[in-house]
């Protein structure tokens, strides 16, 4: 093997990531609602861009444009060609080391429907002028806030001081989460004064803020409602027991009898253990459909919700009168690329809708079913299924599907609701979707009798039954993620509901 130096000639292949590219991919990962707010930072950077809307249509429609410029939709589906970096396939690409994140809220809801006779409401069934969301909100007041206005009326001086310090402590819920003495040796004030100052905290609405645990924070709530008694206390000391549904050793521990004990749990049961979560909690999101899907004769309609994308054109009028006027080439430049930019993202966002469509339309295709009986006839599904069909990469379909809602008859889906691992039959037959078996398992636990409480290997046994080929394991893992206790836990709660 020779070392000295030599020059090589070698051919190979390789993707450019150019930044048009790079925006393009980005584009088609984010939601209706974060590309109008990505539209606007764009507006803002580019003289040409403008949001369109019907009184500025033909600004733009209405100029001949420039050779090279079309602006037939199907030139979209050529992005890519010489070298541009853009179209559906340059899209379609894996990009592991790209990281998207979508953590924008819903700050709007639209009034539109893509046209599919669902113009008397908005998204999710709210009346045509959109849902009063600051009704959502309980109050526009911080927890914080609420208490340091009583705070002001009921002490002042060094004890203003202490009370706005242990209000600071106090979290969203109502608790308070440091140790009083510890409190103490920061502000250097006896312990005496920090748990008066604390009690007069206690007295302040919502009742049971400022508690250091569960069982003092219904203990305030029951001296407000003067229901206090030896026997509320024991109970109120014994919560555990509660948890656990012990009645027999509660009633021995309160001395009293059974119509005491349900009187006893039935108002404990109306305390709230959280008083603090009703002030100073953000505004419900309202979920913003991306993608419509109606039912047609002979097929389904899917549209884009164009309600939550601003219409963008490109200001030629513009362009032409700079274009017109005396330019050195710095400034020439500088306006070409601009243009360039501002048709590359017209037609980027032509593209992104385009793709979005398709998969959402092979999605309907594919779990029809679903469609038209319920979730009980969801089908298993895959990203590569999808892919496949579509002949696009499993990455662009993660980034459509991600962070984006699909609306129909039956509700607001995530696209992501779709995709879900495949449960064998237990007759040999086609696979079920596991979530048509989490369905049919919270039904069947929802209809037990109280007094027969289902185990896991029962519910094993009538799913299979139903037909679904599943192991007890499994049973336990699909109850726990939705929220739903074992037996023992349900018998215990059956009986707390049933003496209440």
């Amino acid at each position: 093997m020779s070392l000295a130096p030599r020059l090589d000639l070698r051919q190979t292949q390789s993707l450019v990531m150019t930044p048009q590219l790079q925006q393009a991919i980005r584009l088609l990962a984010l939601s209706n609602l974060e590309i109008e707010a990505y539209l606007a930072e764009e507006i803002e950077k580019n003289p040409l861009l403008e949001a369109g809307g019907d009184d500025s249509a033909g600004n733009a429609e209405d100029l001949p444009e420039r050779a090279d410029e079309r602006s037939d939709p199907a030139s979209a589906d050529e992005l890519l060609i010489s070298g541009s970096g853009t179209g559906e396939a340059a899209l379609d690409v894996d990009l592991d080391t790209e990281s998207f994140h979508h953590d924008s809220a819903a700050d709007s809801i639209g009034g539109l429907d893509g046209g599919l006779g669902l113009a008397g409401t908005a998204s999710g069934g709210v009346p045509e002028d959109g849902p009063d969301l600051a009704a959502l909100s309980s109050s526009d007041t911080s927890l914080a806030d609420h208490l340091l206005a009583q705070a002001g009326t009921a002490v002042d001086g060094t004890d203003m001081f202490i009370a706005a310090h242990l209000i600071d402590q106090i979290d969203e819920t109502g608790y308070l989460t440091v140790p009083l003495l510890d409190t103490a040796n920061r502000l250097g004030v006896p312990l005496a004064r920090i748990e008066a100052v604390l009690a007069i905290i206690q007295t302040f609405d919502p009742t049971g803020v400022g508690a250091r645990s569960l069982a003092e924070c219904l203990a305030l709530q029951a001296r407000e409602a003067d229901r206090y008694d030896p026997c509320m206390a024991a109970l109120i000391d014994n919560l555990d027991l509660v948890a656990r549904g012990d009645l027999a050793r509660l009633k021995r521990i309160c001395g009293v009898d059974d119509e005491d004990m349900a009187d006893m749990i039935r108002e404990l049961r109306d305390y709230d253990p959280k008083p603090g979560c009703r002030y100073g909690g953000e505004p419900a999101a309202a979920v913003v459909p991306d993608v419509f899907v109606g039912r047609r004769k002979g097929g389904w309609a899917v549209e884009i919700n164009s309600a939550t994308l601003p219409r963008l054109l490109v200001d030629r009028t513009y362009y032409a009168e700079l274009s017109s006027g005396r330019q050195d080439k710095a400034a020439k430049s500088w306006l070409s690329d601009c243009l360039a930019s501002a048709n590359w993202l017209v037609k980027a966002l032509d593209q992104r809708q385009r793709t979005i469509v398709k998969v959402a339309s092979e999605i309907v295709k594919q779990q029809e079913g679903f469609f038209l009986r319920g979730v009980a006839h969801l089908r298993p599904m895959t990203l590569k299924q999808v892919a496949d069909a579509i002949d696009m990469h499993e990455s662009t379909v993660s980034r459509v599907t991600s962070n984006k809602y699909l609306s129909c008859a039956r509700g607001l889906f995530e696209l992501k609701y779709f995709f879900t691992s495949a449960i064998q039959s237990a007759d040999g037959g086609e696979a079920v979707s596991a979530n048509a078996v989490k369905s049919a398992l919270k039904a069947l636990i929802a209809a037990e009798d109280p007094k027969k409480i289902l185990s896991d290997d029962t519910l094993v046994d009538m799913l299979r039954a139903q037909g679904f080929d599943i192991a007890r394991r499994t049973v336990a893992k699909y109850r726990e993620a939705m929220g739903i206790g074992s037996s023992v836990q349900r018998r215990r709660q059956k009986a707390l509901e049933g003496v209440a």
